[in-house]
Formats: structure tokens, C-alpha cells, sequence
């Protein structure tokens, strides 16, 4: 029984809707178009109350209940060729939520997969909270409206087919997008999609179907976008073909967030090769030309004198000061035994693969834009007030994005090329270069995590953390402009981000009263809401704890998890990895195994993994870069509730496997002089081919609550966190610093002015 079952809404006469019944919308239109009813009721929290507010309520819960109200202005559609649309309110970005919302409208209205057509909904603020994509959120929220949905134009068609083949609904079946009755005869939905159609607004009350007739939802499915991807027909912001939009880059500060004093040779520039247009706008000056070569030319050639930036002056010493003086104190030490430590997690970039981009077509009297945004109605309002146009006049159209990790939670190249429109009068599409978002884009914070945890004999009695951090830039909001403007008010973001950061924490161990701060410092850094926030440097620090107190006890790190974690659920997931990947098995010395388990939005996973920390490995050579260890093996072990499409959720952890190994390991940006040394992902240390584990494997358990859980960012924690704790088993030292490579600077950093650093001449040579 899922939540929304046990806290049905009630009919319009009064009546509960229970088990799998809910209530619709049949929309008045031409062809057949089908709502949920507004209010679906939320997942309830069950059992004893916890003193885990996350066991309650977590952000993933508040996300889901803010998107509810609206969940009636998104619909389904059913054409006359017998495909069905519907308009996504969130960012498609390479996470495969057009898979699984495809999934679940193919499921409930049982039509192929292939004939379901999922775009993506231009910016709409009628849907208040329902247009954020984040905190692994969309198919949590959109779960029960879409097959509601999909369940009234079902509905629907099986009393027009009813009507065109004189029979009763009830001896109608509807499979792969057909209805037939007992004698054979048939129709095809397209046929019956006006004849289903309402010439007004109707409320019904359907029934979803029941799990145990899932033929689709749960079943493992390829992306639907996969063709267009690998062929090169899928479409993203650079591939569309605006009118007169034609190529624009910014030439960027020195120091972070540096602004524009004068242009010394403004005229100059212009006259330059293809050059059309010159302009200063908030964030630099941004040049028009015919090809981007000719852009990289005319920021290569200006001159401008820059005035300080937000982050003059500083470096790593200087911040990592900052935040040693930010840290609350722990309180005075236990009369027990306890076990403390203190851990530094350096700054991360947050860089796409995809270049940071939009395309803008501003007039006098509105304004068009093109972006892949995971809150295009901030961005909309935001982009209005800043070219001085009611919102009503700007149209925001939401393109897919090739990656993300938290970072189109901002718009800053949309506003930018607004803006560079706006002055230029002409269309534009603006293209950040790498070096860009390396040094002007956006950050993972720095931060130090203080942790205490006391014991007496074979009880733990209490946790704590202190987790101090840069602050993290949440102006985002909710993804409408209320909570976006709470979010920037100088006590507002406090408030903020330490309820974002409650309610998506928790201690998943009986470790007697657990409290857990965080306080934040240092607003000049361009922040994000990287993948999974705060849950990798929080859990990274809490899970090595949890091995030293292991140790100190004198019990295997393993079944001393297992012994404190909460639920079966945990326990089941940290059981699987042990097995799958023989966890005590020998190993030559200078190699260990690590395990760690995290928990988050209702969703539970283990990793274990095996590293090598001998000399040949950490020391083989690799060009202008830091080899380091190498996991060999990692195992990881997933329990979302109800997989909605188990290939996808098995492709999201091998992804999380890979950004938490970086993060343990190689990936940080170095801050000297109020600017990151990295300008480029050739001396930003991702894992690469030659640091990806040889032995990867993905477990998907089987479903257990019946509800889908948050999973785009389960995986990063867990994995980080095992990779640090392997580590420390092999070379006998405990890490505390990360990347465990960041003290090692590996290559030569490209110059700040030109901005746009020279591009190799032979690429040959800079080949792995």
C-alpha cells in the first residue's frame, strides 16, 4: 500500500478515494487530453516516529508536496496517429527522466513505448514549485499524477471504443495502443482520440493499475532518446537553428567575479575578422562574430581593465582560515570514550560536459530564449526584470542539456545572453568556453566536517557533526521567485540552506542522540547545489568515523554497520555488497577493501570497493596529471522502493560510482590570487579510463516500499565515502583531506589574461 493510498483524497461528495483510486481531469479540447485531480495526497510517513526529521520529512517529501497543487496543468495527450505527448516540467540533462516518464504513461495507458513523445515544457509559473528539477525529485513527484493521468485518457478511450463498437466498456481490452472486444473487432486509439475528446472539463475517478500487473514500469528499458543521441539528431541549445543567431562569447575577469572598469580597444576589436558586434555587459564583454574561432580571437585581443573580484586575494590557506574560525564547537569533550577528527574537502568543480550555453532573441517590446535550465520560471522572472520587460513578454524554452550535476540550476548563460542581445539588438547564441566555467562558473564549496561519536563498551551514546562550509549558493529557491528571493536575503540564505541541509541528512546508525550543524561563511564564490549537495562531504566524514570506531572496538567495519544501521532496508543493501563482493577476502598488502553505506529521500545503497595503493600504481606516469590510487573493484548495492526502469537507475549508480571516486581521489580545483588554476578538464582530474574501476558491477534490488525513491545523486556518498575508507585500510592512515591528490599540483596553470588560454597546436600530442 503506498502513501497516497493510506491518505487518499476525498471525492467531491465527500467520499474517500481509496487503495489505487484516484480522481482526474478529462480537459475540454479538441483532441483527448487527460489531468490528474489537484492535491494527490503525499507519501506518509509510517510507523513510530523517529527522531530523524528525515524520517518524517526530508526534502525530497517537501519537493514533492510544494509540486502537488499544480500536478493538474500537466497532461497527457492522444493524437489521431495514434501517438501520445506530454510536455515535461522538468530538464532532461542525460539522467533519463523522459525514459521513465515515457515508462510510466506507457505502463497505465498501454501503448508502446515507442509512440510515447515526452518534450519538455517551456517555463510556466502557473506551475509554482512543479518546474524545479533537483534533489532527485521528478519521478518521486510526478509518479502518481502522470499514471493518473494516463489512467483518465484510458478511461476515456474505452467508453468512445465503447460507443463505436457497440459494446460494454467491461468487455473491452486496450493493449499496445488497440481496443478489441470479445468478438475481435478493433480500433486503434488514434481514431478514437477526438471521438474521446470533452467539450468541457470533466472530473472522473480512475483506478491505476495494480504492481503486480506491471508489465512496463519495472521492467529494464533503453533511453528513448539513445537513436537521436548517438546519431546526432538530438537536440541541444548550440544545435538550433535561430534566425540571425550567430556566435557570441564573453571575455571574463582575471579573479572571480571581477567586473569590467574601461575597454581599451573596443573599435579595434570590431573591426576585426567577422566581427559584428562588442558589448559590456554585467559579467564581462561579450563579442558577436560569425564563427566561435572568430569569437576566441576578438576575447583573446581585448584589452580591459578589470576592477577586484568577490574573491580577491584569496587561496585555499586563506578560506580553509575562514572556515576554521566559522566552525561551532562540539561542545566540551564526553566523560567516556569517544572518538573525534576533523576532515578538509577542497573545492570541486561543477562543469557539464556540455558547455555552458543559451540562445537569446530579444526585442523591444519581448524577448525568446533557449536553454537547458532546471528552473526556467526563476530564470524567466529574473531575465524580465533584468532587460525591463513584463514576464508575460519573455518566452523561456527549456532544450535538452547535456549534463548538469547541479549546475543548470543556474541560468547565468541565458541571462547573459539576454543581456548581450538587448544591447546588441541582434540574436545571439552564447557559448561559455571551458576555461570559463572553470574559473566563472560554478563551485562545489570548500568545507571542513568536525565529527565526535562516544561509546561506552559496546553502545554508542551519542554522534555529532559540525559541518562548515562556503556558503552554497541556493538562489534557486523552490524554482519560483519567493523562495528564490528568501534564498538571497542576508538572514533568508541561512535559514535556507540549514533546512535544506536537515532535511537531507540523517544518521542512519542507533548511535544514541545524534545532532548534526552546519554553519556556512564566505559568499564570494560562485557556488552550486552540486550532485548531492552536502551528502558526500557529510557522509565521507561520518562513514570514516564509523570504521575508526569500528577499529577501536575491535570489530569488522562490515558487521559493525550492520549490527547499528536502523532498517532491514539498510541492512539488506550493505548485506548484498559484503556478498557480491566477497568483503574480508586476502588481499597483497598496499591494497584494501573499503564499504560504506548512505541513505537519502527514502532511497538506501552500500558500496564496497577494492583499492590499490601500491608504489607501481600510485607512481605510474601520467601526463601533466597525478595517477594516485586506483580502484580495482567496486561493487554497488541500490534499493529505490520500485525501480521504474532498472537499466536507467543501474546507469545513474555506474555515474555516481565515477564522480564519488573522483571526489575521493583526483577532482578539486586549486584557488591562488582570487582564481582556479584549472581552466580546462585536461587539469581537472574527473576519473578518467586509467582510474575507473576494471571490475564494476551494479546490484538493483528488488522492490521493497512499491514507490519509487530519489536516485540521481544516491550513489555519490556512499561511494566517495567506501573509496576513503578503503584507502585508509591500505595504507594504515586514516585520509582527512580531499581529494587525497589535491596537495599535489601535476601540471603548468594556463594564463588568466587572455582568458581564453591557447589552444593546443598539435592535439596528438595532449592524446591519452
Amino acid at each position: 500500500m503506498t502513501g497516497a493510498e493510506r491518505s487518499a483524497p476525498a471525492g467531491p461528495d465527500g467520499r474517500v478515494v481509496g487503495r489505487r483510486r484516484f480522481l482526474g481531469y478529462v480537459l475540454a479540447a479538441p483532441i483527448l487530453v487527460a489531468a490528474a485531480e489537484l492535491g494527490t495526497a503525499p507519501r506518509a510517513a509510517a510507523g513510530i516516529p523517529s527522531p530523524e526529521p528525515t524520517a518524517l520529512l526530508d526534502l525530497n517529501d517537501v519537493m514533492t508536496a510544494a509540486a502537488l497543487p499544480t500536478s493538474g496543468l500537466i497532461t497527457v495527450e492522444v493524437h489521431a496517429d495514434g501517438t501520445v505527448s506530454f510536455a515535461l516540467p522538468r530538464a532532461e540533462v542525460g539522467q533519463g527522466i523522459t525514459t521513465s516518464t515515457a515508462v510510466l504513461i506507457a505502463e497505465e495507458l498501454d501503448v508502446p513505448l515507442e509512440r510515447i513523445r515526452v518534450s519538455l515544457a517551456d517555463a510556466r509559473p502557473e506551475l509554482l514549485f512543479n518546474q524545479l528539477t533537483g534533489a532527485s525529485n521528478t519521478t518521486v513527484s510526478t509518479y502518481h499524477p502522470i499514471r493518473v493521468a494516463a489512467a483518465v485518457a484510458r478511461g476515456r478511450l474505452l467508453r468512445a471504443a465503447a460507443i463505436e463498437l457497440g459494446a460494454a466498456v467491461t468487455d473491452l481490452t486496450l493493449k499496445a495502443g488497440v481496443v478489441t472486444d470479445l468478438v475481435g473487432r478493433s480500433i486503434g486509439i488514434g481514431a478514437l482520440a477526438e471521438k474521446a475528446a470533452s467539450m468541457t472539463t470533466q472530473q472522473v475517478s480512475v483506478e491505476l493499475k495494480p504492481r503486480e500487473k506491471f508489465t512496463v514500469i519495472g521492467a529494464p528499458h533503453g533511453r528513448v532518446d539513445a537513436l537521436a543521441a548517438v546519431t546526432g539528431r538530438k537536440k541541444f541549445a548550440m544545435d538550433l537553428d535561430v534566425p540571425d543567431a550567430r556566435p557570441t562569447m564573453v571575455c571574463r575577469p582575471p579573479t572571480i567575479n571581477g567586473k569590467v572598469g574601461s575597454v581599451a580597444n573596443a573599435d579595434e576589436v570590431r573591426g576585426m575578422p567577422g566581427v559584428t558586434d562588442v558589448a559590456v555587459i554585467a559579467t564581462g564583454v561579450a563579442v558577436r562574430a560569425q564563427t566561435f574561432g572568430q569569437c576566441i580571437d576578438a576575447v583573446r585581443a581585448l584589452r580591459v581593465d578589470w576592477r577586484p573580484g568577490t574573491a580577491e586575494g584569496q587561496s585555499d590557506e586563506s578560506v580553509l582560515a575562514q572556515l576554521k574560525a566559522a566552525e561551532p564547537p562540539l561542545g566540551l569533550p564526553p566523560l567516556t570514550p569517544y572518538v573525534e577528527e576533523k576532515f578538509t574537502f577542497h573545492f570541486r568543480g561543477n562543469s557539464a560536459l556540455e558547455p555552458n550555453c543559451a540562445v537569446a532573441d530579444v526585442r523591444s517590446d519581448r524577448a525568446e530564449i533557449w536553454a537547458s535550465l532546471k528552473s526556467p520560471i526563476v530564470a524567466k522572472e529574473t531575465i524580465a526584470a533584468t532587460l525591463g520587460l513584463p514576464p508575460q513578454a519573455v518566452t523561456v524554452h527549456v532544450t535538452e542539456g547535456g549534463g548538469s550535476f547541479g549546475r543548470k540550476l543556474f541560468f547565468d548563460a541565458a541571462l547573459e545572453a539576454a543581456e548581450a542581445s538587448q544591447k546588441m539588438g541582434k540574436p545571439v547564441k552564447l557559448m561559455w568556453h571551458r576555461a570559463d566555467d572553470c574559473r566563472q562558473g560554478r563551485a562545489h564549496p570548500m568545507a571542513t566536517s568536525r565529527v565526535r561519536i562516544d561509546y561506552l563498551g559496546g553502545t554508542v551514546l551519542g554522534y555529532k557533526q559540525r559541518h562548515t562550509s562556503v556558503a552554497t549558493d541556493l538562489s534557486h529557491g523552490l524554482g519560483e521567485v519567493f523562495t528564490a528571493l528568501a534564498a538571497k536575503l542576508p538572514v533568508g540564505d541561512i535559514g535556507f540552506s540549514e533546512t535544506f541541509f536537515q532535511l537531507s541528512q540523517s544518521t542512519p546508525y542507533e548511535f544514541g542522540v545524534s545532532t548534526r550543524l552546519l554553519n556556512e561563511t564566505n559568499k564570494g564564490f560562485n557556488t552550486g547545489s552540486m550532485r548531492n549537495v552536502y551528502s558526500p562531504d557529510v557522509t565521507c566524514a561520518r562513514e570514516l568515523m564509523v570504521d575508526r570506531l569500528a577499529a577501536t572496538m575491535g570489530k569488522d567495519p562490515c558487521r559493525f554497520r550492520h549490527d547499528f544501521l536502523h532498517e532491514d532496508r539498510s541492512r539488506a543493501v550493505l548485506d548484498k555488497v559484503a556478498e557480491a563482493g566477497d568483503w574480508g577476502r586476502a588481499v597483497p598488502a598496499g591494497t584494501a577493501q573499503g564499504i560504506a553505506f548512505h541513505s537519502e529521500y527514502h532511497s538506501v545503497s552500500a558500496a564496497l570497493v577494492e583499492i590499490d595503493c601500491r608504489p607501481e600504481t600510485v607512481n605510474r606516469p601520467i601526463r601533466d596529471g597525478v595517477a594516485g590510487p586506483r580502484v580495482t573493484k567496486a561493487v554497488f548495492a541500490v534499493d529505490v522502493g520500485l525501480a521504474v526502469n532498472p537499466r536507467g537507475l543501474e546507469a545513474q549508480m555506474m555515474g555516481c560510482v565515477m564522480d564519488g571516486i573522483a571526489q575521493a581521489l583526483t577532482s578539486s580545483l586549486h584557488l591562488r590570487d582570487g582564481y582556479f588554476l584549472e581552466a580546462s578538464w585536461d587539469n581537472y582530474f574527473y576519473t578518467r579510463q586509467w582510474n575507473s574501476p576494471p571490475d564494476l558491477r551494479i546490484i538493483v534490488m528488488p522492490t521493497t516500499t512499491g514507490e519509487p525513491g530519489g536516485a540521481g545523486e544516491l550513489g555519490v556518498a556512499a561511494s566517495m565515502a567506501a573509496v576513503a575508507c578503503a584507502y585508509g585500510r591500505a595504507t594504515g592512515t586514516m585520509p582527512t583531506t580531499f581529494p587525497i591528490n589535491h596537495g599535489t599540483l601535476s601540471f603548468t596553470p594556463k594564463p588568466t589574461v587572455p582568458p581564453v588560454p591557447q589552444s593546443p597546436t598539435d592535439g596528438l600530442n595532449h592524446a591519452y
